[in-house]
């Protein structure tokens, strides 16, 4: 056998498929055609969800990053705020205690025998040379109010206008004690507001 009559033996010949035969064609049907569609159509679907999802939690973190931005941008005044009026409240509850206290001290003078007693008590025991300075118009006070009642007094009564009325300042050889109305004021204030600097 020839070389071209041992290659015709093994080429088959070409048939025309019968349109009958459903099975082996590469054709496809409207229900299989419809069917890829569909399955192209929800494969295409689920990635772009995908995607979308991917940039809207984006875009959403975006927002709420701006948004808490924001928010501490508009709490910082406030903040603010809240420091000034508590600074503000303060200084009003320094300004009525002020005022109260010179109002007691107008009503009873007679309460620098009291605050005289606890400043000199004040002194450790030992002291000598006690010198009591308080305003004029106390002086007199105090001499009456504290007298010994055999006329020795233990401690000196300075007279000083530079004093205000209802304070006095306690002074020995070793000690001083400042019990002027500003420096007990100022304690008082300092206790009330708990602010260690007043002190």
């Amino acid at each position: 056998m020839s070389d071209s009559e041992s290659r015709a033996d093994e080429v088959n010949r070409w048939e025309v498929p019968s349109i009958e035969q459903g099975g082996g064609s590469g054709l496809m049907t409207a229900s299989g055609l419809q069917d890829l569609q569909k399955e192209a159509y929800d494969e295409a679907y689920a990635q772009g969800h995908a995607a979308g999802l991917e940039a809207g939690t984006k875009e959403i973190a975006e927002r709420v990053a701006r948004l808490d931005a924001l928010l501490v941008a508009q709490a910082k005044p406030l903040s603010d705020v809240d420091e000034i009026v508590e600074q503000q409240i303060v200084e009003l509850a320094m300004s009525v205690a002020r005022k109260l206290f010179r109002r007691e001290l107008k009503q009873d003078p007679g309460h620098i025998v009291g605050v005289v007693r606890e400043a000199v008590g004040l002194l450790p025991v030992a002291s000598r040379d006690v010198q009591v300075r308080l305003h004029p118009d106390d002086a007199a006070l105090i001499r009456d109010a504290l007298a010994a009642p055999d006329g020795e007094q233990a401690w000196t009564l300075v007279e000083d206008p530079l004093i205000d009325r209802g304070g006095c300042r306690i002074i020995s050889e070793t000690s001083q004690v400042n019990a002027e109305n500003s420096a007990r004021l100022e304690a008082l204030i300092a206790a009330i507001s708990g602010d260690e600097r007043h002190s």
